[in-house]
């Protein structure tokens, strides 16, 4: 599925979301359609396996079509999902979870972590 970054009538809401999009590495991926195979990223999870590069870096190795081998680093992770970033949170309290749920019409009175469908309103 192919995204349209477009800042249309009636989604103002959005448009911040839209310019962080368009503004990121991914947004060729997001508006190109790439061809991503499955059976690619199930060979990366079957044969991930954690390894600590010089100065105890964490990474995570993988091998695909029995001859590539990736290696891909924390800091890579954390750089491009922007994890502890400075404009970032540390953490997500469950009360803060249900209160913007809230906002987009998910009710219930339960706290559990699981979510219904049938629990947003149409």
């Amino acid at each position: 599925m192919v995204a349209y970054l477009e800042k249309l009538e009636g989604s103002e809401g959005f448009h911040e979301i839209i310019d962080f999009l368009s503004a990121s590495h991914i947004h060729h991926a997001l508006t190109t359609s790439p061809t991503i195979y499955i059976s690619l990223i199930e060979q990366f999870w079957q044969t991930a396996a954690l390894c600590i590069i010089d100065d105890g870096v964490l990474g995570i190795t993988a091998t695909i079509d029995r001859k590539v081998k990736i290696t891909v680093l924390e800091g890579s992770i954390r750089r491009h999902l922007k994890l502890e970033d400075s404009k970032g949170i540390p953490s997500l309290p469950t009360a803060e979870i249900f209160e913007q749920l809230a906002l987009i019409g998910y009710v219930t009175t339960s706290d559990s972590l699981t979510f219904q469908k049938g629990h947003f309103s149409p």
